[in-house]
């Protein structure tokens, strides 16, 4: 078990705005005191980036919420990435892959680093979990279903429909998976706004996206991985995000791992236009590093135009609700890290994404691809120096290869929702839900 006993926590959850100490019992999501919204953190007994024991996302188990671990889960590979730095003007680029490569023997079983999430919550669930209930727009899904199919965990995952491309599996799902699919013209956003109702059933539970420290803490492991392969923590790290969970987690990495004095990774979080609502907060509506108090202004923000929701190439980044004014939250960690936000277009996206495949030689996912665009934008614009220690989370690839390499099952949805619209929507499908659960549980007795 690398160190983390069955049933033990070997750590406590504390609030980020009064510091309030909470024993975890695996579901815990939020401060019970009366204040500003605010991430819980986690509070580890002991330092140290690995164990030592084991190898893939768990030899990180000391810093990990979890009170029991899953063999056999690979974790991110981290490499220098020399050519691919040269065509972008960098001299010190690494990469942290996520994915599926086998000549990197990078082998995450739905080749994004949401499978480092899903793990990591799946192993701080108590012994007995309520049904989680998971929106998504298709990664963190697929990483869900392939990762509770394996070791027995009830789900409910709602996205809507173009989410199904990637529920491809190497055998069917566990039937204690349920997909609900959105039908029609439902986003993520629509999607999220489903399972907040759902998650209100009685048995379920919701698994809490960017407040649940293990997936914070599982996502962080990129940075973990990193500073094993670096020998430091790098100057500059970089991702594309829609939430920003992922960012959020390598920095609360960072911070654990930096020694007195060192300052933690400048962040560039990356998102794709034209639908890009945390660079408007940071940028377009005053919310400079400078300024104590931005907010999400959607009334002045060009790039969070509803109705474009659907256009930017990577769907994965377009949360129309990402935690940007939670203390602890988008805007704490980019002032405390000197960040930015920075926003590139699909075609960029496209160009870098063909850029890595030909100098790397495996395919991207669209979200790593603005990542890529972005930082290559900023590199020429001075906004990196040449010389700058930096490392590019690609936050997933090898999707094709993985297709043409294995045998993959798509995914059976459990239900199928027509997409009413916005306004009735959310109610409609929650009240479709619960028929189909009233069902089963009759048929059962």
């Amino acid at each position: 078990m690398s160190g983390v006993r069955p049933g033990t926590r070997h750590y406590t959850v504390v609030c980020s705005s009064c510091g309030a100490r909470y024993e975890d019992d695996g579901l815990l999501l939020d401060c019970d005191r009366p204040h500003e919204p605010a991430f819980l953190r986690t509070d580890y007994n002991r330092t140290g980036t690995r164990t030592g024991e084991s190898a893939g996302l768990f030899r990180h188990a000391s810093l990990l919420p979890v009170t029991r671990t899953f063999p056999d889960v690979p974790g991110p590979v981290v490499h220098a990435a020399e050519r691919l730095g040269r065509r972008i003007g960098l001299d010190r680029l690494w990469i942290a892959f996520n994915g599926y490569w086998p000549e990197r023997e990078a082998y995450l079983p739905t080749c994004t680093f949401k499978d480092l999430e899903a793990y990591t919550v799946l192993g701080r669930l108590p012994a007995e979990p309520p049904v989680l209930v998971i929106p998504s727009a298709g990664n963190t899904a697929a990483a869900f279903a392939w990762a509770a199919t394996r070791h027995q965990v009830p789900c409910l995952l709602v996205v809507p429909a173009p989410a199904l491309e990637r529920m491809r599996f190497p055998a069917p799902l566990d039937p204690r998976v349920r997909i609900v699919v959105l039908d029609g013209t439902a986003t993520y956003s629509d999607a999220i706004a489903c399972a907040d109702l759902l998650s209100a059933f009685p048995g379920h539970h919701a698994e809490g996206g960017s407040r649940n420290v293990g997936r914070r803490d599982g996502l962080g492991t990129v940075m973990l991985a990193a500073a094993d392969a670096l020998g430091r923590l790098p100057e500059t790290y970089v991702q594309a995000v829609g939430s920003g969970t992922g960012a959020i987690g390598a920095h609360e990495a960072a911070r654990r791992l930096r020694t007195e004095g060192e300052a933690p990774p400048r962040l560039l979080m990356c998102q794709n236009a034209p639908f890009a609502p945390l660079y408007d907060a940071w940028r377009c509506t005053g919310a400079a590093p400078a300024d104590p108090a931005p907010r999400l202004d959607r009334d002045r923000a060009p790039h969070f135009d509803r109705d474009r929701e659907h256009e930017p190439l990577a769907r994965e980044l377009t949360n129309r609700r990402p935690p940007f004014t939670v203390r602890g939250g988008v805007r704490d960690v980019l002032t405390e890290s000197g960040g930015d936000v920075l926003c590139t277009d699909n075609v960029a996206a496209l160009d870098a994404m063909a850029l890595f495949e030909e100098v790397e030689g495996i395919d991207i996912e669209p979200g790593a691809g603005v990542a890529l665009a972005a930082l290559a934008e900023a590199a020429r614009a001075g906004r990196v120096r040449r010389d700058e220690l930096v490392l590019l989370n690609i936050t997933g690839g090898g999707r094709a290869r993985q297709a043409r390499d294995l045998p993959l099952i798509p995914a059976a949805p459990w239900l199928r929702v027509p997409w009413p619209g916005r306004d009735e929507g959310p109610r409609a499908v929650a009240e479709l839900v619960a028929r189909q659960l009233t069902g089963l549980t009759a048929a059962a007795r």
